[in-house]
């Protein structure tokens, strides 16, 4: 279907490589990410299965009563919401058997669905894309003079890049990557995502899977999760958190089940602990680090609306920061199947960002926002990658800090290398 000015995505590539392999594939993502723009810039029919607050739309019921008539149109066919009828799961494995072709369905998909009624897992038949919200080099707000998958090849040329405005820096946070703000002021994103967040407490946590929850508490675990946005805090310490914050006390089975349908709403982008390639005596703790899909959402609950807000507290502005790179790094690493992770140990000891590639080799990253903190964040890496030699452990095959505030692409006389977030791409 032809789309006026859409704004190519990374996973486009994959997407074109996945319905060449797969008879359909399903996009899984937050709901706003741009699911559906992008599957419809693929597809040349569609069908929308949106459920309307408090009902249903006349395209969910024919596709529970004659889902053939919803798989009809000239392929790829986009189905768009598919979980609001999950019938159509083996409908549409059936279709692909029967047919033999590849590349006759695109699914999108805002929760994960309960699987009760699908008999059939769709393995061979369906591949899974994840979308995320935008990175700064999609949003062209990063030159892309600096590819990630030569650097995690340690391959780099160095060049300046331009200086970064401080406060520019702020507002990228605040609006954070989805596709409809990208024109939005920092202030008018913000009351966005505000809205955003309200109406997916207010419907879709109830439409999940039918269980009434406590907006009051969903709305307390949120704040907390903000305050602790890319922190490895436990279930224990939100709920101490929530206590002496809040003055309020939430069950901490509770606590693990509103995680749990905030996670299947795909608003959380945790990530997972790294260990499997290391191979050393050092014990690494197993927390994963907390990221919302977007530090935008966590700008907007702790009402940070303005560049100026931020800035004038650094310590926030860099665990934000952070949640931004490691967005980015997600979406980078994904575009040549690498896998990101984070380390830290029982020696107290932290890794912000790990990208564990193909081949096994694994590359280690810092974040700084500021210039004046890569010499440190360097120090941290090497003394890190020293300990591992010492263990007889695998250690990271690149060592580069990512800054927020630098204006140059190079390697340190250590063999560091330092890279701007605003001159990255794949």
């Amino acid at each position: 279907m032809e789309i006026k000015n859409y704004r190519r995505r990374i996973v486009d590539d994959k997407i074109e490589h996945y319905l060449k392999l797969f008879g359909a594939i399903c996009i899984e993502g937050p709901k706003y990410c741009g699911k559906t723009w992008t599957a419809r810039y693929h597809s040349n029919s569609e069908v929308l299965l949106h459920k309307t607050t408090g009902g249903t739309s006349n395209n969910v019921e024919l596709a529970k009563i004659s889902p053939s008539i919803i798989l009809e149109g000239e392929k790829p066919k986009l189905i768009d919401e598919w979980q609001e009828a999950t019938n159509l799961w083996d409908e549409i494995r059936a279709d692909v058997d029967r047919t033999g072709l590849k590349g006759q369905y695109i699914l999108t998909g805002s929760s994960t669905p309960n699987r009760k009624g699908i008999s059939h897992s769709g393995a061979g038949r369906f591949g899974k894309i994840y979308l995320r919200t935008m990175s700064l080099y999609e949003s062209g707000d990063s030159s892309g003079d600096v590819s990630l998958k030569e650097l995690c090849n340690n391959k780099l040329e160095e060049k300046l890049t331009g200086e970064v405005d401080l406060r520019h820096l702020a507002g990228l946070i605040i609006r954070g990557g989805w596709p409809g703000n990208l024109e939005y002021s920092p202030k008018d994103s913000s009351e966005a995502i505000e809205e955003y967040i309200k109406l997916i407490i207010d419907d879709d946590l109830n439409r999940l899977d039918g269980i009434t929850r406590n907006k009051h508490k969903i709305k307390l675990l949120l704040k907390s999760l903000a305050r602790n946005e890319s922190t490895t805090v436990s279930n224990m310490t939100i709920k101490k958190d929530i206590k002496e914050i809040d003055d309020e006390d939430i069950d901490i089975d509770t606590i693990a089940s509103y995680l749990d349908a905030l996670d299947r709403l795909y608003l959380l982008d945790n990530d997972e602990p790294f260990s499997s390639n290391i191979r050393s005596s050092i014990r690494v703790k197993q927390s994963e680090k907390r990221h919302f899909a977007d530090p935008s959402m966590a700008c907007s609950l702790l009402n940070i609306r303005e560049e100026s807000k931020l800035i004038n507290d650094l310590n926030t502005f860099g665990f934000l920061f952070e949640a931004m790179v490691e967005r980015d790094l997600k979406i980078y690493a994904n575009s040549f199947n690498a896998k990101c992770y984070h380390y830290q140990d029982y020696q107290n000891k932290e890794i912000d960002s790990v990208i564990e590639l193909e081949d096994g080799e694994w590359c280690a990253f810092e974040i700084k926002l500021g210039a004046n903190k890569i010499g440190e964040g360097a120090k941290n890496l090497l003394k890190i990658k020293e300990e591992l030699e010492k263990e007889k452990g695998k250690v990271p095959s690149v060592l580069c800090v990512i800054c927020g505030m630098s204006n140059a692409a190079y390697q340190r006389p250590d063999g560091v290398y330092v890279v701007p977030i605003t001159a990255l791409k794949p």
